[in-house]
């Protein structure tokens, strides 16, 4: 096995172990980038002198005992939204073509404080306002989307250019790709990873969080993002906690959630398939299914909406207004919706929004963790636009993909994306289990269970 190959976790074992070095690590990574990043398309930009001198540092402190932890000389991937000092924030839009930060985000400041090894700045949905990432193909098939807008976190994961990454997720933006790469992702609690230096989407509905190939690759992440940063508004203020989940696998008393309504309707057969299987396997280990309805089905998709087309507006009102034609259509043509909706419709979004919560919270108080498809359907095409469901109903595609994914926003829960299979086209089928608020320990237990018992996945054989 070559190290691009290692998860996070067996990397950072032979680290410390001083059985491979960060300079190795680093070396064997760019090596694999270079190889793919002219097929997929992962990447905005790539620093790999910088990324080998900070190996080099790495590895210097090391030897003299500074060992900084499981992130050690660990390369990541940082999506293009997150800024890192003397680097452009491009959000994948002309609209930025001459920014660059004056300062770290916080997750950045956090990860290098960490010892992580930046590689470069990974592709985005413009501004985040999308779930295709066009720029980017799909790691196991180039002719299919990303998903988005955490697209190139996602690709360059699966393909072994990033031992981890980061997106951010406003409605799926991490889940969607991983599910469709094949890799795990995790959108923590609404205010459980601090935004600030986070160029915004929509910031009622933004979450950061890691892109890993595996639930306890995750778990380690995220232990370094947490933690209250009083520039954030929303930040959580929380005590330290280990989310590492442990090595055993019986869940013998933990109660799943099974949606009667909602997650399984227009849904592909082999995605079905495979998530009720994934679901059987908890059950194996020894959970308690619990069938549950999901409640005010009928307005997810417009509270999202509600709630993400005026914000968007309202951050980008001045370029809107002066340098439209900046930018991509698709994105402008949304802005410019935004600019339509009235104070009465998101304050009824909102209202919404409270409603939701509410009774997303009395259901999570009868079961620990719910588990669903976290997408519909595995990659579409690059150029399908629709997609039509059996009996009938034609769907777009971008609707098709945010709509599993939306209620973990609206209401603030964690989710965690997990691969549990493909479909006979080869393209990787996600699960998504759902937790109450702060309950990413609960969900990262589960998720490493379920793990225990399938083969070591493979990265995505980029040809």
């Amino acid at each position: 096995m070559q190290p691009y190959e290692l998860s996070l976790a067996a990397a950072a074992d032979a680290i410390r172990a001083r059985q491979l070095s960060p300079v190795e690590l680093v070396d064997s990574v760019l090596g694999r980038l270079e190889k793919v990043e002219p097929l997929l398309d992962a990447y905005v930009t790539v620093a790999a002198e910088q990324a080998r001198r900070s190996a080099r540092a790495a590895e210097h402190d090391a030897a003299h005992g500074r060992y900084r932890g499981p992130l050690h000389g660990v390369p990541m991937g940082l999506k293009d939204l997150i800024d890192v000092a003397g680097w452009a924030t491009t959000a994948s839009s002309r609209v930025r073509a001459d920014h660059r930060a004056q300062a770290d985000s916080t997750v950045a400041a956090r990860l290098t404080a960490a010892g992580a090894v930046l590689l470069g700045k990974t592709h985005t949905h413009e501004f985040a306002y999308g779930l295709t990432t066009p720029q980017t193909s799909n790691a196991w098939d180039r002719g299919r989307v990303a998903g988005g807008s955490s697209g190139g976190s996602a690709v360059a994961v699966a393909a072994g250019a990033a031992t981890f990454s980061l997106g951010t997720d406003t409605g799926g933006s991490i889940r969607v790709p991983a599910a469709l790469n094949g890799v795990v992702g995790l959108k923590p609690t609404y205010g459980l990873v601090p935004r600030h230096g986070v160029t915004s989407l929509s910031w009622s509905l933004d979450h950061v969080g890691p892109i890993t190939r595996t639930v306890q690759d995750a778990a380690l992440v995220l232990a370094v993002l947490t933690g209250h940063d009083p520039r954030d508004p929303a930040s959580l203020a929380t005590p330290a906690v280990d989310y590492r989940p442990g090595a055993g696998t019986d869940l013998t008393g933990l109660r799943i959630g099974l949606p009667r309504t909602y997650y399984f309707d227009h849904l592909d057969a082999q995605v079905e398939a495979a998530v009720r299987h994934a679901i059987g396997q908890l059950e194996a280990l020894g959970a308690r299914l619990v069938e549950i309805d999901i409640p005010m089905t009928r307005y997810i998709q417009p509270t999202l909406w509600g709630l993400v087309l005026p914000e968007a507006t309202a951050y980008h009102e001045r370029t809107l207004r002066t340098v439209p034609e900046l930018y991509q259509a698709d994105v402008r043509v949304l802005l410019e919706v935004g600019e339509l909706m009235t104070a009465g419709d998101y304050l009824r979004a909102q209202r919404s929004r409270t409603l939701m919560r509410e009774q997303w919270a009395r259901i999570l108080e009868t079961v620990d963790v719910i588990a669903a498809p976290t997408v519909p359907m595995t990659a579409a095409a690059a150029d399908q636009e629709t997609v039509t469901w059996p009996d009938g109903t034609v769907e777009g595609v971008s609707d098709a993909l945010v709509r599993l994914s939306a209620p973990a926003n609206i209401t603030g829960v964690p989710a965690l994306s997990i691969p549990v299979g493909r479909d006979s086209a080869g393209l990787p089928i996600g699960m998504q289990l759902l937790g109450r608020p702060l309950g990413e320990r609960a969900l990262l237990r589960v998720g490493h269970a379920y793990e225990q018992t399938q083969p070591a996945r493979a990265l995505a054989p980029v040809a």
